[in-house]
């Protein structure tokens, strides 16, 4: 069975590095056609038990990453998207040697429903479990009907240093259906939602994630935990900052919001 378009991925690679933000490349077609479809339909209703839900001010989303609930079909691709022969495809286009997550943590299925959201934030970078850095992020993007219209495009901010937050937006990318976005989270990669989600009934933004490690490099992010950041009109909220705070790495959240 042949599962990716793999063409599509090494001419996009090949774009990957010296981008603004962070390094990052857009994928579009990353599957065979009737493969994005069958995975689309295979993901489970959104009032299924098998979610995990994050549900608060910063964060709404439903995930689940538990291989004994995957279908047949989602549980063969995940299992190549972390296999020798996909990780080795991706390391020597991008010059950097990759480990996978088969523990998928943080990744596997994630749905987002009507006013769904994701502020701002930076991913773990060392994983919690086994002491790797989280290197890259693989996100495939799978609701067959979902248009621009309807928001929730994963916004790319450059790093504002002095306060260690998310500066300028730089990028947006419209979670087409079967497009894929590759990126490094080693480079103070503030990512999310940047712009809210309106969507008509029976419509989900529905992607796969999959995170792949390397051993940690000099001068690493060292934290375990995400940061993020408070939208806007969140800034002055005491509720929005110690829910932060409780999320967060506390050093990293301290240099971040310690005038607030």
């Amino acid at each position: 069975m042949i599962i990716l378009n793999e063409n599509n991925i090494k001419k996009s690679l090949k774009d990957f590095k010296n981008k603004k933000p962070f390094n990052f490349c857009v994928i579009d077609n990353f599957f065979q056609t009737n493969i994005a479809k069958n995975l689309s339909n295979c993901f489970p209703k959104y009032n299924s038990k098998m979610w995990h839900e994050y549900k608060n001010k910063i964060e709404n989303k439903k995930t689940c990453n538990n291989w004994n609930v995957f279908d047949d079909l989602t549980y063969n691709v995940l299992y190549y998207l972390n296999s020798k022969n996909f990780v080795e495809l991706i390391s020597n286009k991008i010059k950097i040697n990759l480990v996978s997550d088969p523990g998928l943590h943080g990744g596997g299925w994630h749905i987002h429903a009507n006013k769904g959201n994701l502020n701002p934030h930076l991913d773990y970078s060392i994983h919690p479990k086994i002491n790797l850095q989280r290197r890259i992020n693989l996100i495939i993007y799978l609701e067959k009907n979902y248009k621009s219209i309807y928001g929730g495009h994963l916004g790319l901010w450059d790093h504002d240093k002095k306060n260690n937050s998310p500066g300028k937006l730089i990028k947006e990318i419209f979670p087409k259906f079967n497009r894929a976005v590759i990126f490094d989270t080693s480079q103070n990669s503030w990512h999310g939602m940047s712009r809210s989600i309106k969507l008509p009934k029976n419509v989900f933004r529905k992607s796969l994630a999959i995170y792949y490690l390397c051993y940690p490099k000099k001068n690493h992010l060292d934290n375990k935990r995400a940061l993020f950041a408070p939208r806007e009109e969140q800034k002055t909220s005491k509720d929005v900052l110690e829910l932060i705070k409780m999320r967060s790495d506390e050093k990293l959240f301290h240099k971040a919001y310690k005038k607030s």
